[in-house]
């Protein structure tokens, strides 16, 4: 059974050694797509301070689809170009929300949501989706932020098979 502790810590780059340290014992060798969003997504979810909502979006026939998340209930499909994911993916470069009320056509899912950060998911040349995580908090997220969960995903999409094939 995968035990851990909580992080408590205020430097930002142990805080993201440790969490994908978890991740890395997590996954352990199964190589399922399905659970092992679902247990990333619940790891970043009772791990991460100060967010309310944490999970994935995948893409599919030109839109993102809701994927394993963790928090309220959220909407179920992204334009692609369209808000924090929908930007995130038509660019590929990470969006860091300082304030989603000043991101033009930011797509309210959680009035509580004051910051986000979305990474998008690539493999060679092909968007596989985005990790989205929102915040109660302004200025939540910044780029060690990014970086921390850049190597989250890479970690992750290193040790699951994903075919682009949703169920």
């Amino acid at each position: 059974m995968f035990t851990y502790e909580l992080i408590e810590t205020d430097n930002k780059k142990e805080f993201y050694n440790r969490l994908n340290k978890y991740l890395d014992a997590l996954l352990g060798d199964d190589r399922d797509w399905l659970s092992g969003l679902c247990n990333a997504s619940a790891l970043l979810y009772n791990l991460m301070p100060d967010i309310n909502w944490a999970g994935f979006y995948l893409y599919r026939d030109e839109e993102l689809v809701l994927g394993p998340f963790q928090g309220k209930p959220a909407c179920v499909r992204i334009p692609i170009g369209k808000g924090v994911c929908g930007s995130a993916a038509a660019s590929l470069k990470v969006q860091v929300v300082k304030n989603t009320e000043e991101f033009p056509g930011h797509i309210v899912c959680d009035p509580a949501s004051r910051s986000e950060i979305v990474l998008p998911i690539v493999k060679g040349d092909n968007l596989i989706g985005v990790l989205d995580i929102d915040s109660p908090v302004l200025n939540r997220f910044d780029m060690e932020d990014a970086k921390g969960l850049g190597e989250f995903i890479n970690i992750l999409f290193s040790r699951i098979e994903y075919n682009g094939v949703l169920v």
